[in-house]
């Protein structure tokens, strides 16, 4: 049936097969995350918990700064490449390496901020300890799998990983003052991820560290600075807004936290199509899939958000515990941005760069933060600058990101029309005229 519906060929059954196993992968992160998130928000209350939520915000910043756009440069690049293995393994090389300095200046600044910010200060150590299991997934390969269009050989990996931080959980997380214990355990299945996905890529796809020069490693990471910025810029209306309630509204952090989790999570549930089909976008420019999965998918999405609006309190107390009733409005006020999810990701890199306009998926990002800081500027000076608004805020900023793309997207597939339209006349006007001559 979803062959027939898709127009299955042998490219499109590599990309379903690879959707598929991102989607288990993405299934087992829930799963695993439906029994340990709400078992944290209980045990350690709004307080704590909003004080690992707004570590985790932290995170995000470091995070991007790691990865600094590789996952998408680097997918490209080894999509680009996949049959040579030397060349494949000179990305990989290069790209690592960047990281473990991007990994170093991450522990730089993260010192200088809890020496000058008193906010964070308090709590260095807690801040310390997520920092190395950030750095940790951070150096994970997923880049060089997902441009090799190897998915399913990270599966197993992802599934051990998880089931050994979940059982650890509920071992060690038994009163708030056992908040660091999380970080510690990510920390470690993090890392049983990192040893694994380094193996397996030596023994099984002949992909290892190679002598690389600088000017390889420095020449990798300018053509990743673009994506860097665009990814950086989208945490003004992501993770940032988590770091903003920390100093005009703590007591709102945990309520917020959550409702964030919920969006992100939902928003991770799209992220499997747009992972499995940038690389094969890149390869074979397949629009009519682009349209096909969206007059498919986005209906049901509509209906599910609809349902999560009307019931979004019932919906806070029943994942997070009676205590995250106030999550309701925050998460009703999000649910826009999540019906903007699916388009804004196809819309972007996986089309943007099909068409050759990579650059407006940038500046689409740049424009929605852009906005999104001049609504906060206006609700701070309005007074009404809270969780809910933020919220709000953080819709309209997605609603921004989307209009632009399909702007550009529709623009530029209006042009190259145009010019096949125009190619195509002058054409047959040479073909007429051949014809005259032979007459």
């Amino acid at each position: 049936m979803i062959s027939r519906l898709f127009g299955m060929r042998s490219e499109r059954k590599v990309l379903l097969k690879n959707t598929i196993i991102l989607y288990f992968l993405r299934f087992s992160t829930y799963f695993f995350g439906f029994i340990t998130v709400p078992y944290q928000t209980r045990v350690l209350g709004p307080t704590v918990y909003g004080k690992v939520g707004a570590a985790m915000a932290l995170m995000v910043y470091f995070q991007l700064l790691i990865d600094f756009g590789f996952m998408l440069s680097g997918t490209q690049e080894v999509a680009i490449n996949s049959e040579n293995k030397e060349k494949v393994s000179e990305i990989y090389t290069s790209i690592q390496i960047s990281k473990l300095a991007l990994s170093l200046i991450s522990f730089v600044l993260l010192s200088l901020l809890c020496i000058f910010v008193p906010l964070y200060r308090e709590d260095y150590f807690f801040y310390l300890l997520y920092l190395m299991g950030t750095v940790i997934t951070g150096l994970v390969p997923d880049f060089v799998f997902r441009g090799m269009q190897a998915m399913g050989a990270v599966t197993l990996r992802v599934v051990i990983s998880r089931l050994i931080f979940t059982a650890l959980v509920f071992v060690y997380l038994k009163k708030p003052e056992d908040y660091l214990v999380v970080p510690i355990l990510s920390a470690i299945g993090n890392l049983i991820a990192l040893v694994w996905a380094i193996i397996y890529l030596k023994k099984s796809l002949d992909i290892s560290f190679v002598r690389v020069t600088k000017e390889k490693v420095l020449s990798h990471t300018k053509v990743s600075s673009s994506f860097f910025l665009s990814r950086i810029a989208t945490t003004v209306y992501t993770s940032t807004n988590v770091l903003i309630l920390g100093h005009i509204a703590p007591y709102s952090r945990g309520d917020y936290s959550v409702s964030n989790k919920l969006l992100t999570t939902g928003q991770s549930a799209l992220t499997p199509i747009s992972d499995s089909i940038y690389p094969y976008m890149t390869k074979n420019k397949d629009f009519k899939l682009i349209r096909k999965i969206l007059t498919v998918i986005m209906p049901v999405i509509i209906l599910g958000c609809g349902i999560a609006f009307v019931f979004a309190r019932e919906l806070s107390m029943f994942v997070f515990g009676s205590q995250y009733g106030g999550a309701g409005d925050i998460l009703r006020g999000m649910m826009p941005a999540a019906i903007f999810t699916l388009p804004e990701y196809l819309l972007g890199f996986p089309t943007m760069t099909a068409l050759g306009i990579t650059k407006h998926a940038n500046y689409s990002i740049y424009i929605s933060s852009m906005v999104h800081i001049l609504n906060l500027i206006v609700l701070f000076f309005l007074g009404e600058l809270n969780a809910v608004t933020l919220a709000w805020s953080t819709s309209v900023a997605s609603g921004v990101n989307l209009l632009y793309r399909a702007y550009q997207v529709r623009k530029q597939w209006k042009k190259m029309n145009d010019k096949e339209k125009v190619l195509s006349e002058d054409s047959k006007a040479l073909l007429s005229k051949d014809e005259e001559k032979e007459i």
